[in-house]
């Protein structure tokens, strides 16, 4: 078994294993075995959830996913176990990062590896974002459904040969595989910040000190227009205005709007509710509620030409935090000794990011009355 099956079984057993059935008794000698197993294991750490209740009320009160149909996501096979209910979607980094998807595609599983990342989450701002979420159906921010931790000393934690930190969040990219199947066009996606932020790789000698892989991880830039009504848009900025305000006072940057468009399948894609778009517009959870259409399930565009999808995402980068803090001060000091070019994406302030970000926003919408 390699490093991704391994690290994707100790994400499955962690989220199986709290939600079914009372853990029996065990020997003393077992549990000596347990606790000397977990010490020497390198990838399959042992995981606990953190704060279970709070993730589970949402899940269940405010997004309609009962605990049946959420296990059900990370089972393979009549018995329920094994790393093939997760399946590997990214490549695993030099820092150890990992991206899975579950069987169904309803769920990713994405690793928080740097301690200012996930620490930032976990202190300061997962109770307002639980509040958040709750309050807000028709927030854009993604929709977290679990956060795991490593406990208890491993070799694979001390020498960081795994992730330690994991979220579960619900997939806006499901139904993807089945369009595929039944022929459609390619879902096209783009990952869009500001692109007006000094961005080393980039700006630096024109890039040319950089390699075009590199490169590709920036941020995509997004050379076409959404086309709303005033209604769609309103809901559309209201929502954004909500979620970047709650970012904003709590410190972070860098975050990402991941916007989807899919080709619409005819013409009376002007309404979501046509039974030409029941194939591509989910009607059951994670994705709702709240009832569609909204940016999670599908929006039309006003000229019935697409079909969008839109989500915050990476939001974990904070301002106060010690890496931040170090980046903030190199990147002064590169601007006054080397060359100006101005605040990076994650060492501006989060007033300033939220600005930009917003009128990025906004610049891609286009208001059909």
């Amino acid at each position: 078994m390699d490093r991704q099956e391994r690290i994707a079984r100790s994400i499955v057993q962690t989220i199986v294993k709290a939600n079914g059935a009372k853990r029996q008794s065990t020997s003393p000698i077992a549990l000596l075995l347990a606790l000397f197993s977990a010490f020497f294991s390198l990838y399959q750490l042992v995981l606990r959830k953190v704060r279970p209740a709070d993730f589970a009320n949402l899940r269940r009160k405010h997004w309609g996913v009962s605990d049946d149909d959420y296990i059900k996501s990370f089972q393979s096979g009549e018995d329920g176990a094994g790393e093939e209910a997760l399946k590997a979607i990214g490549d695993m980094g030099f820092s150890g990062s990992t991206f899975y998807s579950t069987a169904d595609q309803k769920y990713l599983v994405k690793s928080v590896p740097r301690h200012s990342e996930h620490s930032f989450f976990c202190d300061d701002l997962l109770t307002p974002y639980v509040q958040h979420m709750a309050t807000h159906p028709r927030s854009l921010l993604v929709r977290i459904c679990d956060f795991l931790s490593a406990y208890g000393p491993s070799l694979g934690r001390i020498f960081g040969l795994a992730p330690s930190h994991h979220i579960v969040m619900d997939n806006i990219m499901y139904g993807r595989e089945e369009a595929k199947k039944r022929g459609e066009a390619e879902w096209e996606h783009w990952d869009l910040k500001p692109t007006s932020y000094f961005y080393p790789e980039r700006d630096i000698a024109g890039g040319a000190l950089t390699s075009e892989a590199t490169k590709s991880r920036l941020a995509d830039e997004f050379h076409d227009k959404i086309i709303l009504s005033r209604e769609q848009a309103e809901d559309f900025f209201s929502s954004l205005e909500a979620d970047t305000k709650l970012l904003a006072e709590h410190n972070a940057v860098d975050y990402s709007l991941f916007l989807v468009r899919m080709s619409a399948p005819g013409p009376t894609a002007a309404s979501v509710s046509s039974p030409a778009e029941s194939s591509m517009v989910p009607s059951q959870p994670p994705s709702v509620p709240p009832t569609p259409p909204t940016w999670r399930t599908g929006v039309a565009s006003a000229d019935g030409k697409y079909i969008f999808r839109a989500s915050i995402l990476d939001f974990f980068w904070a301002k106060h935090k010690v890496h931040a803090k170090f980046m903030t001060l190199l990147i002064k000091l590169w601007n006054v000794l080397i060359s100006k070019h101005g605040p990076m994406s994650i060492t501006t302030t989060p007033d300033d990011y939220r600005e930009r970000f917003l009128k990025m926003c906004r610049g891609i919408v286009e208001i059909k009355d």
